[in-house]
């Protein structure tokens, strides 16, 4: 037996393609060639493949052996492919079963002494192989994470020669079961907010329709305070919703740690962060914050210091929940379904509309700072709330008023529930025209909606944005139809359309 082909995965944006090694032994001079389209780090495991298997105590074959990573025209990266070459090469010089290779798939990088490294990857690999009804065979620091697609019977390996023994049957080993969830992490408490009943109440409404959220406010009083506590009051992720979150964060640069299944992300970049890492990118694209915040939270803090042509590439994911990285030589298609957070001072200084202190910057300064924040960035986020300065009285003991996580979280589901039984999404993500026919909004309300837009100029996207929050409004108040006052108080919450509308921008707020 001179050819022998063996099952693997790349990795292509979150998909993990099919990919057959091929390896043949012929005569000639001894040597390894890698075709198909590799790069540097897959040529390079021809030296890892010859010392693992040389140190594993294997005979390498003195044979000219040729590798075939096929289909040619998908670009292979990294070291995911070591272990299928090795035991291609193992079965094509008779010292493995080649006919036991039909029903796996491996993939796995070798050190020099046939140790498994673990790879990125793992997950969508273990949902591909179980599309294509084989057994995944990973490094034994990537089992708990394959496992967690349930696709596939995923065995790990802690080294080649372990591998190697399952295939000749003479060593036992079970598909590694799933790990059990892990306990619920403890979550910020929104009862540990004293006051800010207004802002309190954007942020149940923003988990409650999947709105996003921004709030406007001094240094200090407590913006990321409360963005931290989103996470706690969101509904439970749904089985699906945490498979594709974890796909997402398997294939970033930093992988996934299973003890983070079926919690939401909370990404919070810096504002120095590139429009790269935040969309995602490089040659090999990878997922970017708004990839890795999907079925979650992105807080941006500091928003108005990050560079407008940084938040201008959020326009197109938080319009359409997916975002596109084209490069010359290839594209990949990300998902990007989050929740924007976002917290800003009001003008340069931070004082502005703060009774305690005084703001010495100018209107012109204070608009300067404004037009950091393109209109059309401003028209995608729901709430633009105000967070001002409590008094020093309010700030001493538990506040009596304050709800826990727990209760508003209660209100939220419910408000949820009725959306999905609406629309079979949140009220956030519904599309205008569907929103526009099926909200069950009164004439009434719609006068309303439409004397405001028009009185503050807005535009058609900012109009099914506050029908969508006035729905979710509604929602939380379990009632049938959207009613007059609930799109009051939605055109209410939109703070910086007022300061749009106002002539004076230091009365705005």
């Amino acid at each position: 037996m001179t050819l022998a082909i063996v099952h693997t995965r790349a990795l292509h944006g979150i998909d993990a393609p099919p990919v057959d090694a091929e390896v043949h032994l012929a005569g000639g001079l001894p040597s390894l060639s890698i075709v198909g389209l590799p790069e540097t780090a897959v040529k390079e495991s021809k030296d890892r493949v010859r010392a693992a298997l040389q140190n594993a105590g294997f005979d390498y074959p003195r044979r000219r052996i040729t590798v075939n990573l096929t289909p040619a025209d998908l670009p292979k990266e990294g070291g995911r492919y070591d272990l299928p070459i090795a035991l291609g090469i193992l079965a094509a010089s008779g010292q493995l079963p080649s006919p036991v290779l039909a029903g796996h798939e491996f993939i796995g990088e070798l050190t020099l002494g046939g140790a498994l490294r673990p790879v990125l990857g793992a997950l969508p690999a273990a949902i591909g192989a179980g599309r294509a009804g084989r057994a995944l065979t990973v490094p034994l620091a990537n089992a708990d994470e394959a496992a967690l697609a349930d696709r596939a019977p995923v065995y790990p390996a802690g080294h080649l020669l372990d591998v190697c023994a399952r295939l000749r049957g003479t060593a036992e080993c079970r598909p590694h079961a799933a790990p059990a969830p892990a306990a619920d992490a403890t979550l910020p408490d929104l009862a540990d907010v004293r006051g800010q009943q207004r802002a309190r109440r954007a942020l149940e409404i923003a988990a409650a329709g999947g709105h996003n959220l921004l709030f406007v406010g001094p240094p200090g009083t407590g913006k990321s305070m409360l963005a931290a506590r989103l996470p706690g009051i969101l509904p439970p992720m749904s089985a699906s919703e945490a498979l594709e979150a974890a796909a997402v964060a398997s294939v970033g640069a930093r992988g996934f740690e299973p003890a983070n299944w079926g919690r939401r992300p909370f990404r919070t970049p810096h504002h120095t962060a590139s429009g790269v890492a935040l969309v995602g990118g490089g040659s090999h694209p990878r997922p970017g914050e708004v990839s890795l915040a999907h079925h979650g939270v992105l807080f941006l803090d500091e928003l108005a210091e990050f560079d407008r042509k940084v938040l201008e590439v959020l326009r197109e994911p938080l319009e359409n929940g997916r975002i596109t990285i084209s490069r010359a030589a290839r594209s990949a298609d990300f998902p990007a379904r989050f929740q924007l957070v976002a917290a800003m001072n009001p003008c340069p200084c931070g004082q502005l509309g703060d009774p305690a202190s005084v703001c010495r910057c100018t209107p012109e300064a204070v608009r300067r700072y404004r037009g950091r924040l393109s209109g059309p960035f401003l028209d995608r986020i729901d709430l633009h709330v105000e967070v001002p300065r409590l008094p020093a009285t309010r700030l001493r003991g538990p506040d009596p008023a304050a709800e826990g996580s727990a209760t508003v979280r209660g209100r939220v589901c419910a408000a949820r529930e009725r959306a999905l039984q609406r629309h079979g999404r949140a009220n956030g993500a519904v599309p205008g025209p569907e929103m526009e026919r099926d909200a069950g909004a009164t004439p009434a309300a719609l006068a309303q909606l439409d004397a405001a837009i028009e009185g503050l100029g807005l535009s058609a996207r900012a109009w099914h944005r506050s029908l969508r929050l006035a729905r979710t409004i509604a929602d939380l108040a379990g009632e049938e139809r959207v009613e007059a006052p609930h799109v009051a108080e939605a055109v209410a919450l939109r703070v910086l359309d007022r300061a749009h509308g106002a002539t004076d921008v230091h009365a705005a707020l």
